[in-house]
C-alpha cells in the first residue's frame, strides 16, 4: 500500500514537471518551425552552430517553463492577494501610494528598458545629441529610464482610480493617443521612435504579471465591478502614459 502511494506521488511529481515544460515546447514551436523551414528551404543553408543553438533552445525551453510556472505559483497571487488587502483596508491613500511604487519598482527593474535605454544613449552619442563620454551617456540613460518608470507608476495609480471610480477605459486610451499625437509635432525627432517604442519595452516580463493581478485583483474585490470589464486595462495604461513622458524628456533635455 506504502508503495503503491509513494508511486502515485512520484508520477505526480514527474506530472507536474513534465507539463511545464511541454506547455513551453508547444509555445515555442512555431518559432522554432519557421526558422528551420526557413533555413533549410528557402535559404537552403545548413543551421549554423547546430550544437550550440540546441543547447541554447534547451536553455530557453527550460527558462519558460520555470517562468509560467513562477508567475502561476508566486506573481500574480502576490497581486492579487494585496490587491484584496488593500481593498479590505479601505485606506485610498496607501493603495494609490502601492500602485504607484509597483509600476515604477517593476519598471526600473525591466530588463528589457535597461538594454534599449543604454542603446538609445549610444546612439544619441554618436548622432552628437548628448556628449560622447560614460557620464554623458549614463545620465541620458538613466533619464530616460526613470521618466518611463514614473509615467508606468502614474498609468498604474490613474488605472486603479478608473477602477474604483468606474470611468470608461476607452476615453481614457483615446484621450491618451490624442496627446501623443498632439505632442508629436512639437517633440525632438531624435525621440519620437523611442517614445512610441518605450510603451512596449515596459509592459514586458516583470511589469507585466504584478500590474495584471493588481488590477484583477482589485476588481475582484470591490462590490459592483466586474474582473472582466475592470479588472483589465492597466497594461493598455501602462504602455500609453511612457510616450507621453519620454517626448516630455526629449524636449527638456534635446530640444
Amino acid at each position: 500500500m506504502d508503495k503503491h502511494i509513494q508511486m502515485n506521488n512520484l508520477l505526480s511529481s514527474l506530472h507536474g514537471m513534465i507539463r511545464p515544460l511541454l506547455g513551453a515546447l508547444r509555445d515555442l514551436a512555431p518559432i522554432l518551425i519557421v526558422i528551420v523551414v526557413f533555413q533549410t528551404l528557402v535559404l537552403q543553408q545548413p543551421i549554423p552552430n547546430l550544437g550550440s543553438m540546441i543547447v541554447g533552445f534547451l536553455c530557453v525551453l527550460v527558462g519558460l517553463a520555470l517562468f509560467v510556472q513562477g508567475l502561476e505559483s508566486a506573481l500574480f497571487p502576490i497581486g492579487e492577494n494585496l490587491a484584496h488587502a488593500f481593498a479590505y483596508k479601505g485606506s485610498l491613500l496607501w493603495l494609490l501610494l502601492f500602485a504607484f511604487l509597483l509600476g515604477f519598482g517593476t519598471t526600473i527593474a525591466e530588463p528589457a528598458l535597461i538594454a534599449i535605454v543604454a542603446k538609445a544613449a549610444d546612439i544619441a552619442a554618436e548622432a552628437s545629441l548628448i556628449g560622447n563620454d560614460a557620464a554623458a551617456r549614463e545620465a541620458y540613460a538613466n533619464g530616460l529610464r526613470l521618466s518611463v518608470a514614473v509615467s508606468v507608476g502614474l498609468a498604474i495609480l490613474i488605472g486603479v482610480i478608473r477602477i474604483l471610480k468606474g470611468w470608461p477605459l476607452p476615453w481614457l486610451i483615446v484621450g491618451g493617443y490624442l496627446l501623443v499625437e498632439l505632442m508629436t509635432p512639437f517633440a525632438p525627432k531624435e525621440i519620437i521612435g523611442i517614445a512610441y517604442d518605450a510603451g512596449g519595452v515596459t509592459t514586458s516580463t516583470i511589469t507585466v504579471p504584478l500590474v495584471a493581478a493588481l488590477g484583477i485583483g482589485l476588481a475582484s474585490s470591490i462590490q459592483g465591478r466586474n474582473p472582466v470589464l475592470d479588472g483589465f486595462g492597466l497594461i493598455a495604461l501602462a504602455s500609453l502614459l511612457p510616450m507621453v513622458f519620454v517626448m516630455i524628456y526629449g524636449l527638456l533635455v534635446l530640444g
